[in-house]
């Protein structure tokens, strides 16, 4: 692990690389701020585009300079998910068990990252892409196997815990070790738009992850639709609308601190 950590620790004193891994993060604002717009359109009565990565990375490809803009996401992601292997290698911590979990966390948020980007090069080569659709074939598959009901609700219990794990951060604003955050107004409005943003995506996440729990109980594989079916079930719950719409919201305010994130992040 000595030799991967250092190696981790070169890759990071890259400028090149760094800019680049920035640009991963103003690349997640705009995806953030794009589902936002769609969950609110979706909660007003319209919008049909899928309230997820793959709906957002649609209206990319569909505007000016759409197909070049997909290859700059790709690329911002990729890089982005690198740093992230990068920084679960760097050695912070004596505890192996703190040291294992800092690496399982940065890994995983590598792989999601990488997933959209996968998803924009498919796009700008021009094929087709439905998050909802893929995680109905997944459900589809593990309840084929052996035990399948009971992995589809380790996989939603999961999914789920991670949703928690984001309302968790913005309540306690644990976000801001990450971040070298400067003085005053604008500083209070990083912390106020991370806090909504974090709580915003924990529920929709969290959701997500009640959905794969459903489809297990009820054998019932078209329940599990992903962030878009998650965000689309809140609109049936009592006053759904209205909570819709502040989800929505407060997934464009994680947008917007993406793009924060993408200036002050410590990295």
């Amino acid at each position: 692990m000595t030799s991967a950590s250092a190696a981790a620790g070169k890759a990071q004193d890259s400028r090149a690389f760094e800019a680049a891994a920035r640009v991963g993060y103003v690349v997640l604002g705009l995806l953030h701020l794009l589902i936002g717009v769609i969950a609110v359109g979706i909660a007003t009565g319209g919008g049909g585009d899928s309230a997820d990565q793959s709906g957002a990375l649609q209206q990319v490809r569909d505007a000016p300079a759409g197909l070049a803009l997909l290859w700059v996401i790709a690329v911002g992601l990729a890089a982005l998910a690198v740093w992230q292997i990068a920084e679960a290698f760097v050695e912070r911590d004596s505890d192996a068990k703190k040291r294992w979990a800092h690496r399982a966390k940065f890994v995983g948020t590598a792989i999601a990252y990488v997933a959209i980007a996968v998803t924009a090069v498919t796009l700008a080569m021009g094929g087709s892409s439905d998050s909802s659709e893929s995680s109905q074939t997944l459900s589809v598959r593990v309840l084929a196997m052996p035990g399948g009901v009971a992995l589809l609700v380790v996989v939603g219990v999961a999914v789920a815990a991670v949703g928690v794990a984001f309302v968790v951060r913005g309540c306690t604003r644990a976000f801001t070790k990450n971040l070298s955050i400067p003085a005053g107004t604008a500083g209070r409005g990083i912390r106020v738009f991370g806090t909504v943003g974090y709580i915003a995506k924990g529920v929709a996440v969290g959701v997500a992850g009640v959905l794969f729990v459903v489809a297990a109980v009820t054998h019932d594989p078209n329940a599990a639709g992903g962030i878009d079916a998650a965000l689309r079930s809140l609109a049936a719950l009592p006053f759904g609308q209205v909570v819709l719409w502040l989800v929505g919201a407060g997934l464009i305010v994680y947008g917007l601190f993406c793009f924060a994130r993408a200036r002050y992040a410590r990295m």
